[in-house]
């Protein structure tokens, strides 16, 4: 009996060590996961603006070393990333801007402070050593330009590209007239408006013109062609105005209304840029054909005549004769009556022989 007693001390004795080493052990990796996740947590609050100062290394773990690639544009690449909390979000690693970090962080704060429904909200950004990042909210389904050209996505109903339309207008409306000082994107355009999980319309990349200072004419000219979005007056080499970003706004309406990409070539009788081609209608009074072929005309006759004319006088050649955006939110909302445009001269500058032919026809309508 003795000998059992023994052994049996032994066995619980052994048991008991096992036991208390695992707790330890325990005990030791759960101090460890919650001291590396306070410090990823505990991140530097920037007291101007409210925005979060990631280090290089957290955003790294974040986006798992920049593994999943969301997207490229002339600015930068942007990465999917999980923060602690499984928040998701996206993160733009912007090309060598050429500027130091006080003023990158001194500009960054004032993109910070700007917040609106319909604009992509900046958490935060990282300033470490040439690394220049921005961290914004998620978008779930992605731009506004996935969803208007690609054949397999879900098909955007009217009423859906109409609401994306006066979104858009909102949030520009707002960067132009709302804010202390007026912020010109330049670069609206499908792929920079995105969706959120609702549909509802966000711009981002609105603060890349202030970020980019004196280069951004030069990165945005050679990121893009003469005709697919820019004013004559950028063409030109003339001061770029809020009266920039109506025209470019104009184009993009013509997209979302059409689902086709202005640069791209059309076969609709002599005209062969669809730009000239929906101005001519609008002029007709003909608009039911401008509409993409994945709408197949179901569309609000008033709602599309309204929209195709707001965007041919946000196209006008002469800054003067565009509308402000916020008379572009009105005209959208209904309350502001919109009369039928002039053609605008300057489009055929910019086309092959085939859509200047009929140009007289065109002036005499």
């Amino acid at each position: 009996m003795g000998n059992q007693e023994n052994s049996n001390s032994k066995i619980e004795f052994v048991v008991l060590t096992v036991v208390g080493v695992l707790a330890l052990l325990l005990v030791g990796l759960v101090l460890l996961w919650r001291s590396k996740r306070k410090l990823f947590v505990e991140r530097l609050v920037d007291s101007n603006s409210g925005l979060t100062v990631f280090s290089n290394t957290q955003i790294k773990k974040a986006t798992r070393n920049f593994l999943e690639k969301l997207g490229e544009g002339g600015f930068g690449c942007v990465f999917k990333g999980t923060l602690p909390g499984s928040s998701m979000v996206a993160v733009k690693m912007l090309k060598d801007l050429g500027q130091g970090e006080k003023q990158f962080r001194a500009e960054v704060q004032t993109i910070g402070m700007l917040q609106h429904i319909n604009l992509v909200r900046l958490f935060g950004f990282c300033a470490e050593g040439s690394k220049r990042l921005l961290v914004y909210e998620y978008m779930e389904n992605g731009s506004l330009s996935s969803h208007l050209f690609s054949k397999s996505s879900v098909k955007l109903i009217w009423e859906l590209r109409y609401s994306i339309a006066l979104g858009t207008a909102r949030g520009l409306a707002y960067l132009h007239e709302e804010c202390k000082d007026c912020i010109i994107h330049c670069d609206i355009k499908p792929d920079n408006v995105l969706l959120d999980a609702d549909l509802c319309p966000k711009v981002a990349d609105f603060g890349m013109a202030k970020l980019l200072c004196r280069d951004f004419s030069r990165a945005l000219t050679t990121m893009r062609g003469a005709i697919g979005y820019l004013a004559p007056e950028w063409i030109s080499g003339l001061p770029i105005t809020h009266k920039s970003d109506v025209y470019i706004y104009g184009m993009m309406l013509l997209e979302i209304i059409s689902g086709r990409r202005n640069v791209e070539k059309i076969k609709e009788g002599k005209f062969t840029y669809f730009p000239i081609f929906a101005a001519v209608k609008v002029n007709e009074g003909d608009v039911m054909c401008l509409t993409g072929y994945r709408l197949e005309g179901d569309a609000d006759v008033e709602q599309l005549s309204r929209a195709c004319r707001i965007a041919c006088w946000c196209i006008q050649d002469a800054e003067d004769h565009r509308p402000m955006m916020g008379h572009v939110v009105r005209m959208l909302e209904g309350v502001m009556d919109v009369e039928v445009p002039p053609i605008p001269r300057s489009l055929l500058n910019f086309v092959g022989m085939e859509d200047c032919t009929p140009s007289t026809d065109l002036y005499s309508l």
